[in-house]
């Protein structure tokens, strides 16, 4: 299994800072893109 970094995230982790390019061109940076408060963020390979 690949993953970011060897270690996974726990209760209080803070998410790892990354930029994500939208389908529209736009970038996302998170978690600054996020706003504030509690969020869920779903990442979707595709079907291989």
């Amino acid at each position: 299994m690949a993953r970011f970094d060897s270690k996974f995230l726990d209760t209080n982790d803070f998410f790892p800072q990354m930029e994500l390019r939208l389908i529209s061109g736009e970038l996302l940076r998170i978690p600054e893109g996020l706003g504030d408060g509690y969020g869920v963020f779903l990442l979707y390979r595709g079907y291989w």
